[in-house]
């Protein structure tokens, strides 16, 4: 199989999430700031603008366990293009603080006016919600009830809601049509959003790489409506869970917590659940990384009542059907396999059998020797290399942790050039064969120590980071848009 088009030729890209845009509010969104920032990645020479998923939050903000796998996250809404179709007063914008109540407050205000002009998107929003239906209604409705309930978890509603039987569906129905419509409108108005910024990449010669998580939270319009397809028994309840066997960095493993997929139910309905899935990934995005590849050869699963991953077991899956299939309904299929930790020769054929390009993290290679796969020696074109990823540090927060021997080690290995950190390892990348380079936003604007985005395994202070344009100093566009033409990216 070929490498999908949109990997055709060699590119660089950068990685940020779009909450980390700067603005005055508490978050980035997709107003303004997101059209500067690909302004910004057209004079650098990049073309190539990497999020992490999508997806509506639960109150951790972790965008790795959201709400649905289909929907947009209502809290990336830009106001000011509210304002701009005359549904929300400019005012209301400039006088306030985004925050997530004041933001919802706004989406109020710009659907009840929505509802009553009914102007040339009220077409394109009937249209959305017949289109969009297989995944909406559903959604619409598990967000309206969760807000009835005090945004609990589904598993703490009343029997009737938490069983999905038909007459308390109804009456939810009935009762909170209203809100279902607002919800509905939320989703309409992202999705708008985002397709708009997108085609602004394109025509600014940017492509939009995604991010999308192997497993789906338990707390999901998905288990929630469809509980056929996961590890769960007749009353919700988790019977196994996903995780990862102990390791050289973790002696309990990691117990994600995750319901595990029902993959025999997901094959006899001919994996109709994965080509929704992707079809809306391919709507948002041109390529998506496939976060934890691995588990399309096989799932590490957990009782759901031990309570470390150590007492687990692998688990065979039907990726080679699964990713036919999708070939076969997506050609070309553009994804990244998110293959980093041990990974098995069964994995690697797998990968390797559809031609599915791998990661190479520049942080991981200087341990051990010159065999290490993260070293660029040793890349083949078919691979993604980034010097972090959003669960490292920042490589000059990594680089100034090590101890002296190891820094001589990496310093003897990039030529001791005059450059500084972390430039010596951005050029690295830059250098290498492999067909795609991405870079974390830190990393351009050589951030150091508590600039990270995310700790793995901690619950605080992640997903907060954002930049601002004041970072942006001196040439750094021309100091970019240098590399790229002088490694043809």
């Amino acid at each position: 199989m070929k490498t999908f088009e949109v990997l055709d030729k060699r590119r660089a890209g950068i990685l940020l999430h779009p909450t980390s845009l700067p603005g005055a509010n508490d978050h980035g969104d997709m107003g303004h700031q997101a059209y500067r920032f690909i302004e910004f990645l057209q004079a650098c020479g990049i073309t190539v603008w990497q999020t992490l998923p999508l997806g509506p939050t639960h109150e951790d903000r972790s965008p790795y366990q959201c709400l649905s796998v289909h929907a947009g996250n209502p809290l990336l809404i830009s106001m000011d293009w509210l304002v701009d179709r005359g549904w929300l007063d400019k005012q209301t914008v400039q006088n306030n603080l985004l925050d997530d109540t004041v933001r919802a407050l706004c989406l109020d205000t710009a659907f009840n006016r929505f509802t009553e002009t009914k102007d040339d998107y009220f077409e394109r929003y009937q249209d959305f919600i017949t289109s969009q239906s297989y995944w909406l209604d559903d959604y619409s409705l598990f967000i309206a009830i969760r807000k009835q309930q005090q945004n609990t978890s589904w598993m703490h509603w009343p029997a009737g809601l938490r069983e999905r039987k038909p007459k308390a569906l109804e009456k939810a129905r009935k009762q909170l049509q209203n809100l279902i419509n607002h919800i509905q409108f939320e989703q309409f108005i992202f999705f708008q959003q985002w397709s708009e910024l997108k085609q602004y990449a394109h025509d600014h010669h940017v492509l939009l790489f995604g991010d999308m998580p192997i497993f789906v939270a338990h707390d999901s319009a998905e288990v929630w409506a469809h509980r056929e397809f996961f590890s769960v028994n007749e009353h919700g309840h988790p019977t196994t869970v996903a995780g990862v066997p102990p390791d050289y960095f973790s002696d309990n493993g990691q117990r994600w917590g995750n319901p595990l997929y029902a993959w025999d139910k997901i094959q006899q309905d001919k994996f109709n659940w994965w080509i929704n899935r992707m079809r809306t990934q391919l709507t948002l995005f041109d390529m998506v990384r496939i976060d934890h590849f691995r588990g399309f050869e096989a799932n590490w699963e957990i009782p759901v009542d031990e309570e470390t991953a150590i007492n687990g077991r692998w688990v065979k899956t039907p990726g080679r059907a699964l990713l036919t299939t999708l070939h076969n309904k997506f050609n070309p299929l553009p994804i990244v396999a998110e293959d980093l930790g041990i990974i098995t020769d069964e994995v690697n054929a797998l990968r390797d059998e559809f031609n599915i390009p791998g990661m190479k993290v520049l942080q991981f290679a200087f341990s051990g020797d010159a065999h290490n796969p993260y070293l660029p020696h040793n890349y083949t074109e078919n691979c993604v290399v980034y010097t972090g990823t959003h669960d490292n540090d920042t490589t000059m927060a990594w680089f100034n942790s090590l101890p002296e021997i190891d820094k001589q080690y990496i310093m003897d290995y990039l030529h001791n050039s005059d450059e500084n950190m972390p430039w010596q390892m951005i050029r690295c990348a830059m250098a290498s064969t492999a067909r795609l380079c991405i870079l974390p936003m830190q990393d351009i604007l050589s951030l150091a120590e508590g600039h990270r985005m995310n700790t793995p395994g901690t619950q605080e202070n992640n997903w907060q980071w954002r930049f601002n344009w004041d970072q942006v100093t001196g040439d750094l566009t021309g100091r970019l848009h240098q590399l790229t033409k002088l490694y043809e990216r």
